[in-house]
């Protein structure tokens, strides 16, 4: 049973929801592996808050996947930011992810407008466009996965101030930079780079050349100043997280895979149209352990 509902649900109510927030862990451990192991060291009344969490931009970050061209995904985009408001035509209770995320904003007061951002945010993934610079890539990071950490956070603080924006911005930037770079194969097959175009100017790369193996020492270099930034962002959010109440630090577990992942990235022989980045799952559930006990949980 999902602790914390309200007292007042009916228990049919409550048997619909507990099946809900059971099919968002499933689509976690079956689509987003590594923070749904995160998820296990979180304390277990959170645990179905957060799956819901995740499950929400698991289903968001899928649309482009899901859609031949962007208008039906434009829809799809604004049908989860009408539900987000209240505004979404249909039964949004019958939608077993959107019926467990309006559920864990209404428990917690979480801020509708950082999940309408986050949407907002993944309408660039419905299109080609190049990513102008970098400095419009943190932001799209910011609003997506600086945003889940920060969500998370106030969930395993009850809903209180967690502290600690910093931490959740800057771990953000460094998970979701460190997860566009393991997915070159896959946004490179489908014609979408996410490296800056000012970054690759800088290394006499075009958009075009970008996506076409075999891979030229300019986008190796661009790949790989990708990954200095996001090793500079994940040492702050390392510092920062100092500021984060201990009861919400478990939020920030995703992040213990980052530096294995740049790792993977930096041996030889790394191409990045075809080497899969990938890590035994044992290594990561030991990772997470140590950095659970590095960050006092």
């Amino acid at each position: 049973m999902i602790a914390n509902v309200a007292p007042l649900a009916s228990g049919g109510e409550l048997d619909r929801l507990a099946d809900q927030y059971a099919y968002c862990e499933t689509l976690l451990r079956e689509h987003d592996r590594d923070r749904w192991l995160a998820c296990m060291f979180a304390p277990a009344e959170a645990r179905p808050r957060l799956h819901a969490l995740y499950a929400f931009s698991l289903e968001v970050s899928r649309i482009r996947e899901s859609v031949r061209d962007p208008m039906p995904g434009e829809i799809r985009m604004q049908w989860w930011v009408d539900a987000i408001q209240g505004e979404a035509r249909g039964d949004v209770r019958s939608h077993p992810v959107a019926s467990a995320l309006i559920d864990t904003i209404r428990r917690y007061s979480l801020p509708r407008a950082a999940f309408a951002d986050l949407v907002e945010a993944r309408r660039f993934d419905l299109y080609d466009d190049p990513m102008p610079d970098v400095k419009a890539l943190e932001t799209y990071c910011g609003h997506t996965a600086s945003a889940l950490f920060r969500l998370a956070s106030i969930v395993l603080a009850d809903g209180g101030e967690p502290g600690g924006a910093d931490a959740a911005g800057y771990a953000g930037v460094a998970y979701a930079l460190t997860g566009l770079l393991r997915a070159f194969p896959w946004h490179a097959a489908r014609g979408q780079f996410y490296a800056p175009a000012d970054l690759l100017e800088q290394n006499s790369v075009t958009p075009a050349a970008a996506l076409t193996p075999p891979a030229n020492p300019g986008l190796l270099a661009a790949l790989a100043a990708l990954r200095t930034l996001a090793r500079r962002r994940h040492a702050e959010a390392l510092a920062a997280l100092a500021h984060v109440a201990p009861s919400a630090r478990a939020a920030f577990l995703p992040l213990g895979l980052v530096s294995l992942y740049l790792a993977a990235m930096d041996r030889g022989g790394y191409d990045p149209f075809t080497t899969r980045v990938d890590i035994p799952q044992w290594r990561r559930q030991w990772a997470m352990w140590r950095f659970s006990k590095a960050l006092g949980k």
